[in-house]
Order: structure tokens, then sequence, then C-alpha cells
């Protein structure tokens, strides 16, 4: 495996007999941000990569080599993104095709993981399922991280693992609401057309580190730490959430749909 731009910030970090503390220190930063670009889970803004350059001693090479914006496969970027959610003190979730991660039951899992192609075998279905739900244990906290949910009604109508697989779910979101863990908010079907349609979105927000957001298409991911593309995707989301029913309303929605499944399955 050759050297990444994290190894490299690293090796240039040792050379100079910097500690993470003290490169932070002269690059205006913080500590957990420097080790979050050397284990390559973030990307220096520009400005991060101009002052780190400084910081260093190596002319503006962090800057002419800051990797690009270009979309590469989910699983390049959705391990060092989930890494970052479990570090979040906000999440703000868009659901655009299902229910977001954190969110899903094991019925619904399930249901998802059977769709995958090429096939899983019964024992690699089974360890995502299991991978998957543990990551829902950050909902056990009941202050952090604040959750916010916006489901595009699409979501709650597509039929994923039949009609009792999805009254469980559906009704799993609503206690959610209700209970106060999370802010859930559903987007019309009436609504034309709106800034995300495009992909789904998750936007975190860190005591300590700038804020980040992941985007995922069908076959593409991309975790942008750019704080200009940053800004565009958090406005999207509030324009969004703009066209969206108001949380009581979204939460009767839920259960009025998830009885209509109930009702089906029975």
């Amino acid at each position: 495996m050759g050297t990444t731009y994290g190894d490299w910030v690293r090796e240039r970090r040792e050379a100079a007999g910097m500690t993470q503390q003290e490169l932070a220190d002269a690059a205006v930063m913080t500590r957990s941000h420097i080790a979050h670009i050397e284990a390559g889970r973030r990307i220096p803004s520009p400005e991060d990569a101009r002052r780190l350059d400084r910081a260093l001693g190596t002319g503006d090479v962090l800057q002419r080599f800051r990797p690009g914006g270009d979309e590469r496969p989910v699983k390049e970027y959705f391990e060092s993104a989930r890494q970052l959610k479990q570090q979040a003190t906000v999440l703000r979730e868009f659901g655009l095709s299902y229910v977001p991660g954190i969110l899903q039951t094991e019925g619904y899992v399930h249901a998802l993981l059977r769709q995958t192609f090429p096939p899983l075998s019964e024992a690699e279905r089974e360890k995502s399922v299991a991978t998957r739900l543990k990551r829902s244990q950050i909902l056990k906290d009941p202050v952090k991280p604040v959750v916010w949910t916006l489901l595009d009604e699409a979501v709650i109508r597509r039929p994923i693992g039949g009609p009792r697989v999805m009254a469980e779910q559906l009704t799993h979101v609503a206690d959610l609401a209700d209970n106060g863990r999370i802010r859930l908010h559903v987007l019309p079907l009436s609504v034309e057309g709106h800034v995300l349609m495009a992909s789904m979105l998750k936007l975190m927000w860190f005591e300590d580190q700038p804020p980040a957001a992941y985007t995922e298409a069908t076959f593409s991911g991309m975790l942008h730490d750019e704080p200009a593309q940053v800004e565009r995707l958090q406005s999207a989301y509030q324009q969004a959430l703009g066209d969206a029913l108001p949380m009581k309303e979204s939460v009767a929605v839920l259960r009025a749909t998830a009885k209509d499944y109930a009702n089906h399955d029975s």
C-alpha cells in the first residue's frame, strides 16, 4: 500500500520533531483534527492545508496535493464517516430511499441486506446485521448526539420487508421522536422537487473539530470536509427542512402509515 496524504503529513510532522498537539498549536487547529487527517479520516480545507504547510515548512506541497473532491466507491469513505459519526455531538440525517442506519430495526436491516448485489451469504448477512444494529447504540445516550432526521415520504411508502417489518420500523422511529430522543420531519411527496433529491445526506458537528458531511448515491460516496461545500450541504438541508411537515404532524403520518401496514398484515 502506498503512502497516503495522511501518512505524508505524519511523516513531515515527525521529521520536524513535533507532537500532534504541537503541530495543532502551530497551525491553529485541534489535536483531534490533526489525528483525523493523519489517519485519513479527514481532508484538510485549503486554509488548513496552507497553515499546515507554514507550520511544517513544506512550502505549498500540502495545498497542491490536497486530495480533490472526486467521488469514490462507497466503501472507501463509509468507514471514515462511520467513525466520525460516533464522535459527533449533533447529527442531521436525510433519508432519501430508506430509513437512516442508526434508526433501523433488525427486520428492516435484514430486508435491506437481502436486496444487496452480489448477494450475501447467510453468515455474511448475519454479521452485517449485528454490525449495523450495534451502531444504533449511540442512541442509548439520552442526550448526545442530538439527532435530527428528515425523511422523504417515499421512505415510509416503500414496503421494504413487507407490511409487518414496515409497521415495526415506522413505530420505532415514531417512538424515538415521541420520547424526545430525535427530532423527526417528513418531506411530503406533494413537494414537487427539492435540493436533496440526488442522494442521502449526513451532517455532523463536533466539539473539537470542523463540521463534516457525508453524501451517498447508488455506487458512490463522499466525505466532505471543505468548509464551503459543507456549508452548501447544510444550507440545502435547511431548505428541504423548510418544505417538510412539522414534527407533530410527521409523527402522526408515521403512526398512521404504520397502522395501515399492520392492518394490511392482519
